[in-house]
């Protein structure tokens, strides 16, 4: 979704990547960043925090007239439906990144 959104085109590649990882981890309850991530991508989960809350944001308040191609490719079953999976709600990943 970030490659049609200029504001994201001034992002190291790795460092969105890394992002987007730890958003779903969040999102998924499925842990934080882990020392092994911290090495082997080379960003501190903190680096990523504010990349994080900015993509959240992305998937929250996203027309949904944009992009619809893409939304229903990765509604299907076998990309796992995460298109379908809710945004968190900010106050929350925020209280998640604290933790992290």
């Amino acid at each position: 979704m970030t490659l049609q959104e200029y504001d994201y085109a001034r992002e190291s590649p790795s460092k969105l990547a890394a992002s987007c990882l730890l958003l779903a981890l969040t999102m998924k309850n499925l842990g934080g960043w882990t020392p092994t991530l911290e090495y082997y991508s080379g960003y501190r989960s903190q680096d990523l925090h504010s990349l994080v809350k900015r993509l959240n944001f992305l998937l929250t308040y996203q027309p949904r007239d944009k992009l619809k191609a893409v939304r229903t490719k990765y509604s299907h079953r076998v990309f796992f439906e995460v298109a379908k999976i809710p945004p968190m709600d900010m106050l929350k990943l925020e209280e998640k990144l604290k933790s992290c």
